[in-house]
């Protein structure tokens, strides 16, 4: 068979150009631009922070070690330890945050109870639930100087609302509530759960709007009543939000100044001195800046310590109902 002459032959197809991928930068190059982008989107939010909080933080720890006093010309040595040995001897200081404590512990619960219930009936299908909601706000919504104002109105002893109230049932009628030493932290806890418990409500109220209707009409047709659809259902369902709010409504009602400060200014007789009223007297009345810097270092820790203890048998209880 004759072979075919190399001018009869057909012309070899070109070869298929390579294929090109785009070029990729470094990995660590990559990761150098990645970490650049992050920061300048944290700075504009973490500036503020270091600015109005890590630095007075610091600033404040620093003064606790001096005897800084509130003049015009300060001129402070560097003392030690000498500020927090004077308050370990200072039984007005510890008496304050023992009234804190009882405090922040009652306000903060009675904030979660008040707001669990109200939440509930919020999410009950009631009519006019904007309106309500709206409503439910306003005590949030005020500054905390007018509401304490109101509140002192409010509890007069002369011709106040409750008073007025409590005589017309045949009650005593001339109680003086933030003047008595009996009812004065009593009265200051209930202005507090006030103010306090339409920000608590509106966060369980977002919660209870996560949670399945079908999981409820499950249990519904088991034969769950209303309070064991709320221990099976509601509560487990809305812990991790208990924890949060409650880790911070801790926070805010520990440092709670100008509500006590405008309603008894610490007393009668220091029953109602929590505090941060009482480091704030201490700093800008006795212009005692050193010693009341240290105050301030140990509420932190105290703060500290007692949310690492609660968030630590909280995630504690977590972990051992997700092993069962």
């Amino acid at each position: 068979m004759a072979t075919p002459s190399l001018a009869t032959a057909s012309p070899a197809a070109p070869a298929p150009p390579p294929n090109r991928r785009p070029r990729r930068r470094p990995r660590s190059a990559l990761g150098r631009a990645r970490r650049r982008e992050a920061i300048a989107l944290v700075m504009p939010s973490l500036i503020p922070i270091l600015v109005l909080s890590v630095a007075p933080l610091v600033v404040g720890i620093a003064l606790a070690f001096t005897d800084a006093r509130l003049v015009r010309r300060p001129d402070y040595d560097v003392v030690g330890l000498e500020n927090f040995g004077r308050l370990a001897e200072n039984s007005l200081f510890w008496d304050s945050l023992r009234i804190g404590m009882i405090w922040t512990v009652s306000v903060t619960l009675l904030q979660l109870a008040a707001a669990m219930g109200l939440a509930l009936l919020l999410n009950s299908g009631l009519r006019l639930q904007g309106l309500t909601r709206v409503l439910a706000l306003i005590p949030w919504a005020m500054p905390p100087v007018v509401v304490a104002i109101m509140w002192q109105m409010i509890y007069s002893a002369n011709g106040g609302p409750l008073n007025a109230v409590l005589g017309s049932i045949g009650l005593p009628g001339d109680t003086n509530w933030l003047g008595d030493f009996s009812t004065a932290l009593p009265a200051v806890i209930v202005v507090g759960v006030w103010v306090g418990m339409p920000q608590t409500t509106v966060t369980l109220l977002a919660g209870l709007q996560q949670i399945p209707a079908e999981l409820h009409e499950a249990a519904a047709v088991d034969g769950a009543s209303a309070w064991r659809r709320f221990t099976a259902v509601t509560w487990p369902s809305l812990r991790p939000i208990v924890t949060s709010i409650t880790s911070l409504n801790f926070i805010w009602n520990f440092n709670s100044f100008a509500l006590v400060y405008v309603l008894t200014e610490g007393g009668p007789g220091g029953r109602t001195m929590v505090p941060v009223l009482f480091v704030y007297l201490e700093a800008f009345k006795n212009r005692n800046l050193g010693y009341a810097a240290a105050m301030g270092v140990v509420l932190v820790i105290v703060i500290v310590a007692v949310l690492a203890a609660y968030l630590r048998s909280q995630f504690r209880h977590d972990s051992t109902e997700k092993a069962r």
